[in-house]
């Protein structure tokens, strides 16, 4: 048998035992859930942007410099332990910590200007 027939005829046995994942209502409410959550995130990313833009701001009127590697590193540790406390890998919360200061660092490197 072809390649692109056993393709078709594993999803013609897929389709008879699942239905496809629009008219599924359990993954139809998981999905909308997820949207939910994402939208939120958005949200509160764009909230705590707001903040540290008016930080940087700041820092650069003070002259301040626009890295703080000593609460950086505070912020990670908190972070990574209410990360384990929600059961959430500290691993992956530290990228994503790191990835947002590294981009907010960018936007204080900028205002300093």
């Amino acid at each position: 048998m072809a390649s692109a027939d056993l393709l078709l005829a594993m999803q013609a046995m897929s389709n008879q035992t699942q239905p496809p994942a629009a008219e599924d209502p359990v993954l139809a409410a998981y999905r909308k859930s997820i949207d939910n959550i994402d939208a939120a995130l958005i949200h509160m990313l764009a909230e705590r942007f707001r903040i540290t833009q008016a930080v940087g701001e700041y820092k650069a009127k003070v002259t301040l410099p626009p890295a703080d590697p000593a609460r950086e590193q505070r912020q990670i540790e908190r972070l990574r332990k209410l990360s384990e406390e929600a059961d959430l890998d500290p691993e992956f919360s530290e990228k994503f910590l790191r990835f947002i200061i590294d981009e907010v660092i960018r936007h204080h490197e900028k205002a300093r200007g």
